[in-house]
Order: C-alpha cells, then sequence, then structure tokens
C-alpha cells in the first residue's frame, strides 16, 4: 500500500510539474516591466483576465505557444519558441494579444509563422572558437507606421461657350458668336499614404555571409563590417 501510495504521488509531482514548465508569462512594459500576467494553460479571452491588449513583452519558459490579436484566436497570429521576447513591437504585437494556446508537439508549423525577435543567446560557450563573419546587408525595421493625409483641391476647366450653347459647332459658327470664356470649378479630394515612423528602428535585420553560407539575426543596434560567429555560424557577442 506505502509503495502505490509513492508512485501516485510521484505521478501527481509530475502532473503538477507539466503545466508550471509550460508557463507563459506577459508584461505591461517592454523589457520585462511593469504589471505581469503568467499562464500554463489555454487563454481564449485575455479580458477575462485583465490583460487584454496590455502586452508589450513575453517569457515562453517551455514548449511553443501561438498568440493571437483577437479572442478564440482570431486575427493575426504568431508561435512563439521557448525564449524571452523583450519587445512585442518589433513583431507588431505591441499592446494587441487577446488570446493564446498551446501548440501539439507534433504539429507541423511553418517557419513564417514564427515569431523572429526572441532575445538570442548569443554568449559566447566555454572555450569556443569564433570567427569574423562579413555583413552583407543591414535593414532597419520600424515595427510601426503612420498613416499620413492631406487635401488636395482639383480645379476643372469648362468652356463656358461649351456649357451655354446647345447644338454642335456649325449651329455656333451659323449663329454668331454668343460669347466667349472660361470657367472652373473645384473640389477636394483626400488623400492619404502610408510611411514609416521617424522613430527609432525597432531592430536591424541583418544578412551576413560565413564559409559560402547566408545567415539572417536581428540586433538591437546596427552593426559593423563584420560580427562574430561560432563555426557553426551562429552568431556570437
Amino acid at each position: 500500500m506505502k509503495g502505490f501510495v509513492k508512485v501516485a504521488l510521484g505521478v501527481a509531482a509530475v502532473a503538477a510539474a507539466l503545466p508550471a514548465a509550460a508557463q507563459v508569462t506577459f508584461y505591461e512594459g517592454a523589457g520585462f516591466q511593469g504589471r505581469s500576467f503568467t499562464s500554463s494553460k489555454q487563454v481564449s479571452n485575455f479580458e477575462r483576465a485583465g490583460f487584454n491588449d496590455r502586452a508589450s513583452s513575453v517569457e515562453v519558459a517551455h514548449d511553443r505557444w501561438e498568440v493571437c490579436e483577437d479572442s478564440k484566436f482570431e486575427g493575426r497570429c504568431v508561435v512563439l519558441r521557448p525564449g524571452r521576447y523583450p519587445s512585442l513591437a518589433a513583431m507588431g504585437l505591441d499592446n494587441r494579444i487577446s488570446s493564446m494556446r498551446l501548440v501539439a508537439s507534433k504539429q507541423k508549423v511553418e517557419d513564417g509563422r514564427y515569431a523572429q525577435h526572441g532575445a538570442y543567446d548569443a554568449r559566447r560557450r566555454n572555450n569556443e572558437k569564433v570567427y569574423e563573419a562579413t555583413v552583407t546587408s543591414v535593414r532597419a525595421v520600424v515595427a510601426h507606421s503612420e498613416q499620413r493625409c492631406w487635401i488636395e483641391r482639383e480645379g476643372v476647366e469648362r468652356d463656358r461657350y461649351q456649357a451655354n450653347v446647345p447644338g454642335n459647332i456649325a449651329d455656333a459658327v451659323m449663329g454668331g458668336i454668343l460669347g466667349y470664356g472660361s470657367s472652373s470649378y473645384s473640389h477636394d479630394v483626400k488623400r492619404c499614404a502610408t510611411v514609416p515612423s521617424q522613430a527609432r528602428p525597432d531592430y536591424w535585420d541583418v544578412t551576413y555571409s560565413f564559409r559560402g553560407k547566408d545567415h539572417r539575426m536581428q540586433m538591437a543596434s546596427p552593426p559593423g563590417h563584420t560580427v562574430m560567429v561560432n563555426k557553426q555560424g551562429e552568431p556570437r557577442a
């Protein structure tokens, strides 16, 4: 009987540990600052937790989680791998998350659905050799854009003769010139265009070449002509 109790307690302990390992913590501020909300299970509507459209950064302890702009997993969604994401603005989800759910371990996810702006651990490992890789392109990315609108006044010229005299040109010639001049009318047209924000870029999308292969990474500041990598081409600080 005691042995059975020990086994049962052991199973219960494992079961209790599983949700904790899968915890996701959202923060109101960027950089994991401010009020937080933690969950280890599916949340179909963040409104119930008082955290709807409030998250600005997130930590994923374990497993993959899908977060969505709208409740019930609607709207734009991205998948978060385990890691720390100091700025949801970098993926266009700042103050926009309304629901989340666990992604099954066997479920295949297209690369384009993964969030690409997590905090990568680029620290040099013990006795790890590092090499210089050549930076081939750098693109500053601003997550938010602005819509600017203006009013244009469009004028249209009208021939007063054509406007006032019925009939064709032959009739007008035969009857003499009744008058000539021009008049105009105008109307206002609203035009809009989306332009990049003038704010500092959220991150820099960097492409570098190492041993004949291209690699990409996101950086918090612009790089120089080279970056440091390990023998696999992985970034190292």
